[in-house]
């Protein structure tokens, strides 16, 4: 006979894992069913930005869910760094998006600007800062010549990934929570029962945050979900004085001091493998943001996928045949972990998604399409 819970959730990444630990920490009897260290997950390659900025362009809604994650940050952080039994990483002082010339300076204050005026309210406060007010904001720190400046979103942040996860898990099992790693779900039924292989796993609600691999397994409970792999490189330095106290995209100094260098967006790839030319293109510009970075030795460099809509906006849905399945998906794992642990967990259990995710459902694609 199966295995009974109250939830499954079918992916043990940041989205999954979150889900999971927001569900048992609720009082839910829960198992979390992950693939294990061969799945072809973003959670332990991503970049660590707990970030607002530019999120929302064209879909106001996500602004919104976004900041809502932001709103829920601290607490969730502070959890999850108790659970792990060190510091996670979680720092929150602002975020910059460096400009490099007139053209891109124009291209931000024009984009800073659309999205204002699309989102307004929804939108976490964003300011342009010129080369003086970036130079006072982060005295000591050694710029470019090409740097004319920056915005600031005074709510961003950045943590470290790895420990987030590891904080998740192991919060989730202190909750009474069941991790279940080591094989896929091969197949869903309706009622609901997971096979793996010859274990069968039965429970209430099904929650699909498997990330590339969602499609498959939301298609056999009735779930169209739309997603491909896009893939993203990274390196990391060696330990250098402190240099960049801010985070900015694509380049961030981690609380152990190593330089971490992003990122690269190669769209419909299944290949995990990392390209000179691609790394050679990321850090010539982190050269020309920080200088003495030339100088600095790289020590790790790797690829990861990320699952991506066609819109690159999450896709949150319960299925219309089958009450009590969900899906989740996103590849913004990290930034929205507060919230999915948050209020996505609690309105799975009163079976009904959050209204700030009513707009982010898969059925947006299809009304495009008639």
């Amino acid at each position: 006979m199966a295995e009974r819970f109250d939830v499954a959730v079918v992916g043990g990444g940041m989205v999954g894992s979150a889900i999971a630990v927001g569900c048992a920490r609720r009082g839910a009897r829960t198992v979390l069913l992950d693939e294990g260290d061969v799945a072809l997950r973003a959670a332990r390659g991503n970049f660590g930005l707990v970030w607002s900025q530019g999120k929302g362009d064209g879909m106001p809604a996500y602004a919104a869910w976004t900041r809502e994650s932001l709103r829920h940050w601290d607490s969730f952080a502070e959890a999850m760094s108790g659970a792990a039994g060190t510091d996670i990483g979680f720092r929150r002082k602002g975020g910059l998006i460096f400009t490099l010339g007139e053209q891109e300076w124009e291209q931000r204050v024009e984009d800073v600007r659309r999205l204002h005026n699309q989102i307004g309210g929804a939108s976490t406060p964003v300011r342009m800062l010129d080369r003086r007010e970036l130079e006072e904001l982060i005295p000591g720190t050694p710029l470019g010549p090409r740097v004319l400046g920056a915005s600031l979103a005074p709510e961003d942040g950045h943590v470290n990934p790895l420990l987030l996860l590891r904080g998740m898990h192991a919060a989730f099992r202190a909750a009474g929570g069941t991790h279940r790693p080591g094989a896929p779900v091969d197949a869903v039924r309706p009622g609901f029962t997971l096979h793996r292989g010859a274990e069968s796993i039965a429970a209430e609600r099904v929650v699909i945050a498997a990330g590339l691999g969602t499609p498959k397994l939301a298609a056999m409970l009735g779930m169209p979900v739309p997603v491909h792999p896009v893939r993203g490189q990274n390196m990391v330095t060696e330990r250098l004085p402190p240099m960049l106290p801010l985070p900015a995209s694509a380049i961030r100094q981690t609380a152990e001091g190593v330089v971490q260098i992003g990122v690269s967006y190669e769209e419909n790839l299944w290949e995990t493998a990392t390209t000179v030319k691609e790394l050679a293109r990321m850090a010539a510009r982190a050269v020309q943001v920080l200088p003495p970075l030339r100088h600095a030795r790289i020590v790790r460099a790797w690829g990861a996928l990320r699952p991506m809509t066609p819109d690159r906006y999450p896709i949150y849905a319960q299925s219309q045949a089958h009450p009590g399945a969900y899906v989740a998906v996103c590849h913004s794992g990290v930034t929205l972990s507060a919230a999915h642990a948050g209020p996505l967990a609690e309105g799975i259990l009163a079976g009904r998604l959050p209204d700030l995710v009513a707009e982010l459902g898969p059925d947006r694609f299809h009304a495009d399409a008639a």
